[in-house]
């Protein structure tokens, strides 16, 4: 499966957007002066939060995944058990809490959202109590319906997975992710505003356990990115239309070994898809890919060159700002955030240990996501810029 904390059949192989042959890498010099236009944190407000009930020891907690235009932030919380609850934070700082039915109630088990759109939906899945997932989608009203990709395996650690992105639901409704089946094998799947479940896999995607196609994000016009696992588990992005039609691609600087390669991760409202690519020596690099095949390489100031260390862009907004974290040479993570020209902030939650793993990105520059402090208790956290500083004001200036 892929490294990142837990990422209808196509028609024919022909171009969309862009094909292999046309990536081309933005200029070293281009790239250098995107780099230096780093930002020190000026005016910005930080708050810190924890879900009611959420568990006080090590990696429980609030788990902080998603923003929405309205200021309405999602996740789940860790209890004292480790079973999971979603929840929303309202901008007004108002919880509700939820468990899909169904779900279990045993350590590792319960209920996790990751995405919510503008509309106030909600997907992602939950464990039952036999450890099978199954995806869900609750309204703004808090109607939940639980749904299950066809050919989903119904064995332990199995089942159907809206996972681990901010951008699996659209402002139509439609939900992408991705199922394990019986074997362990990973496809793509869809569904649309009306609850029909389209299936897919990638070509070259490998069929053995931990291999195959894992989407991503799925954008408002219904184009799917994300990756797949190859049979030696290299991984490669793909693009998938709206009609069916799968194209994939590799971008170039990218290793070959097994989780080395282009992950696909997110889109902004022109086409321009953001991911992660990982070179020979696993090191992280942030990456944007336009409609025309041009690359644009994302690494933060301060971000590590060692193994596993580097950039990892995890949302891009409707402006085309992009957040993430970095990993430095310490293997400590920081929290960056990049505006559409290239100016890059870096930032640490106050009190933070360690950053979590996450970041996601409202219209308006509003940040949340999670950290851990001293202890490894997990807390939610939303960052608002103030003035014009990345052109990132708070909800209250709009």
């Amino acid at each position: 499966m892929s490294r990142f904390p837990a990422r209808c059949g196509f028609t024919g192989m022909k171009p969309f957007y862009f094909t292999k042959r046309r990536l081309q890498l933005v200029p070293a010099a281009i790239i250098l002066i995107a780099l230096a236009i780093s930002t020190s944190i000026s005016a910005q407000t930080i708050t810190t939060f924890d879900a009611p009930g959420a568990g006080t020891g090590p990696f429980q907690g609030t788990y902080a995944l998603d923003i929405n235009a309205s200021g309405t932030i999602i996740g789940f919380s860790r209890d004292a058990n480790n079973v999971r609850h979603g929840f929303t934070r309202s901008r007004t700082s108002t919880f509700t809490m939820f468990d899909a039915p169904g779900a279990g109630t045993a350590p590792g088990q319960g209920t996790r959202a990751y995405s919510v759109n503008p509309s106030g939906t909600i997907t992602g899945f939950f464990t039952d109590s036999v450890n099978v997932a199954h995806g869900y989608v609750r309204s703004s009203q808090g109607v939940i319906i639980v749904f299950d990709a066809p050919g989903a395996g119904t064995g332990p650690g199995q089942g159907t997975f809206p996972y681990n992105s901010p951008q699996l639901i659209n402002p139509n409704g439609a939900i992408t992710g991705f199922y394990t089946d019986s074997v362990g094998a990973l496809h793509g799947f869809v569904r649309d505003d009306n609850g029909v479940i389209t299936t897919f896999d990638a070509p070259g995607a490998g069929t053995a356990a931990g291999q195959g196609t894992q989407s991503f994000a799925i954008s408002p016009n219904g184009e799917i990115t994300g990756f797949y696992f190859d049979a030696t588990f290299a991984t490669h992005g793909f693009l998938r239309d709206k009609k069916g039609v799968i194209t994939t691609f590799d971008i170039p600087g990218g290793g070959t070994g097994p989780f080395e390669g282009t992950y696909g991760g997110g889109f902004t409202p022109n086409g321009t898809i953001l991911g992660v690519l990982i070179d020979a020596d696993f090191v992280n690099h942030g990456f944007l890919l336009d409609k025309h095949g041009a690359v644009t390489i994302l690494d933060a100031p301060d971000a590590g060159t060692g193994f596993n260390q580097g950039t990892l862009p995890w949302d891009i907004n409707t402006n085309g700002a992009t957040t993430g974290w970095y990993v430095d040479n310490a293997n400590v993570n920081h929290g960056f955030v990049r505006d559409k020209h290239g100016a890059i902030v870096e930032f640490d939650v106050p009190g933070a240990a360690n950053m979590g793993a996450w970041g996601s990105i409202a219209p308006n520059g509003a940040v949340t996501g999670f950290f851990f402090d001293a202890d490894n208790v997990v807390h939610g956290f939303v960052r608002e810029a103030h003035g014009d500083t990345l052109g990132l004001s708070q909800f209250s200036e709009q």
